[in-house]
């Protein structure tokens, strides 16, 4: 029986050092994933994602992105011609006479990419009578006419048909003398003094209403959607951290 005695101890002091080994390397793990307060890493720090939720936060990204754009492009297409605009109230007008002026307006027109041509087209004026006061004032399309040329009543795309430009200021004059002694709305300025009325407004309280309303529910539904994501990682860190919690 003697031979036998050192290969047992062999193996006995070789699976010693195995099992050393093997409580080295757990140790070292448990120091690598746990501080010395027992938080766990950086790494479980972060918050877990998956390839629905990236989706759902570049959705969120992209919304709020494209509000942003929206409230950039109304802002200078809508928003700021209508508080540089007159305020206007609304009344009644009569028309009083129509006709149109001698003297025809210059215009320029594009006919082709390396062509510029100079035309004219009438000047229809309107002349009405506003209910409430009684004051005889010059009647115009919308704003843009008044900014335009203040003497007629829109301001036609330019071209070189003379007898077309022509037919419609003379559709226009009819459609008005027809209304001649009917009201209908208009829109005057009670802060000036200027004797100029507006037919429509380009830019009324709906319109506002609406440029500031989609693009600010596209961004509060952009940044809702990012912060449910958000939350529901942080739930899930919780949720990771008391389990661990638990198996310690």
């Amino acid at each position: 029986m003697q031979p036998f005695n050192t290969p047992v101890q062999i193996t006995l002091q070789g699976g010693q050092r195995c099992q050393g080994r093997t409580a080295l390397s757990t140790s070292e793990r448990k120091r690598n994933i746990y501080h010395n307060n027992g938080d766990p890493l950086n790494v479980h720090k972060k918050l877990p994602s998956s390839a629905g939720e990236d989706r759902a936060m570049l959705l969120g990204f992209a919304m709020m992105g494209f509000s942003v754009l929206m409230f950039f492009l109304f802002g200078i297409t809508i928003l700021k011609p209508f508080m540089l605009s007159t305020q206007r109230e609304e009344s009644n007008c009569t028309t009083m006479h129509t006709h149109i002026m001698d003297d025809w307006m210059r215009c320029a027109f594009t006919c082709d990419v390396a062509c510029q041509g100079q035309g004219k087209y009438p000047c229809l004026q309107v002349v009405v009578n506003l209910t409430h006061s009684g004051q005889k004032a010059l009647l115009h399309y919308n704003e843009e006419a008044v900014q335009i040329n203040s003497k007629c009543f829109y301001t036609p795309k330019c071209h070189r048909d003379r007898n077309d430009l022509l037919n419609s200021a003379l559709d226009i004059k009819e459609f008005f003398d027809h209304k001649n002694g009917t009201p209908f709305s208009c829109f005057y300025s009670p802060d000036s003094q200027s004797e100029d009325v507006i037919l429509i407004k380009k830019y009324d309280q709906t319109v506002i209403f609406h440029c500031l309303f989609w693009p600010s529910l596209t961004l509060l539904g952009g940044a809702l959607i990012v912060g449910m994501v958000r939350l529901t990682q942080y739930l899930s860190l919780l949720c990771e951290r008391h389990s661990t919690a638990l198996k310690r």
